[in-house]
């Protein structure tokens, strides 16, 4: 294997440290080049985003909202994913979200059963209507992008850069979406996985031209009356997940970081057994770590393990 030189560039976007490195073969322009591809994404595809399409989807919600053709893409093949999972992904998830009190500073309490049942009223996938270039969502009901809009705009920055013929990079978008491309003279890279409470390393993988997505309750949460609770929650009980991490290796970043989110909520049985159902379909392989610390791998995940 050769031994290249590299720049690296981080910058704050989505919430988060995005860190790019490629050949000092390019110029430091490629950086702003590259890294204006994620803020375009942010910009027009992020529902944190005021001046998005989602955005404004969700503030004329119970009337159609005028969106372009990249945004009916993405919402038409969030859809698709929601139906293979039969509603457990569900990007309509924001009422759920407030209900636990992620976007209160305080004077949190734990939802009653009653209106944990009324929310999810709200939740549901199949109330997203497309006509043409026109997006609709139920009144109350909000889109939230943060399972996947990170991933989306990895895999279009990644796009520009094979169009440029930058070969052998990595992207570390905030440590839960790790994209690599290789070449012939360095056939890979290695991506360090730590436990997502302990922070000690679990294992190295070697990867080459995949993208690891990493889901986990750690990072976000809200903590009341001495517990704490994850943001990620089933659309289907309306409760946060009691499991604590999943990582899926995909050739995409989109796929991988949606599909994270998606089997969150399942055990670690049902994982194992959607996962041998879904690999074939789209090249994914993966682990969970469950709420008493078990570890579930697929098969097909050892071979990227090192060691």
């Amino acid at each position: 294997m050769s031994h290249r030189l590299y720049k690296t560039q981080t910058r704050f976007l989505f919430h988060a440290h995005i860190k790019l490195k490629f050949s000092a073969f390019y110029g430091d322009e490629l950086f702003d080049e590259l890294f204006a591809v994620l803020e375009e994404a942010d910009r027009l595809y992020n529902s944190y985003s005021p001046g998005s399409f989602i955005s404004k989807i969700n503030r004329e919600a119970g009337a159609f909202a005028d969106a372009d053709n990249e945004t009916v893409g993405i919402l038409k093949q969030v859809k698709e994913i929601s139906d293979i999972f039969n509603g457990e992904y569900d990007i309509t998830i924001m009422p759920l979200i407030r209900l636990w009190g992620f976007y209160k500073d305080e004077g949190r309490t734990i939802p009653t059963i009653e209106e944990i049942e009324e929310t999810k009223k709200l939740v549901n996938y199949k109330r997203i209507e497309i006509k043409e270039n026109q997006v609709k969502i139920d009144k109350g009901q909000e889109l939230i992008t943060g399972s996947f809009i990170k991933a989306y705009a990895v895999d279009r920055m990644v796009d520009r850069m094979r169009q440029i013929g930058v070969q052998d990079a990595i992207i570390n978008a905030g440590g839960s979406t790790i994209k690599t491309l290789t070449d012939e003279g360095h056939p890979f890279w290695q991506v360090l996985v730590k436990h997502p409470e302990k922070e000690n390393e679990m294992f190295r993988l070697k990867l080459s031209g995949q993208c690891f997505s990493t889901s986990a309750q750690s990072k976000t949460f809200v903590e009341i009356d001495g517990r704490r609770y994850g943001h990620i929650i089933s659309p289907k009980s309306g409760y946060p997940s009691e499991n604590k991490q999943v990582g899926i290796v995909s050739d995409d970043c989109f796929t991988g970081d949606a599909v994270s989110t998606a089997l969150f909520n399942l055990s670690g049985k049902e994982f194992l057994n959607k996962m041998e159902c879904l690999s074939p379909q789209f090249n994914i392989e993966g682990f969970m770590i469950d709420g008493s610390d078990t570890v579930f791998y697929t098969e097909g995940f050892k071979k990227y393990i090192i060691g």
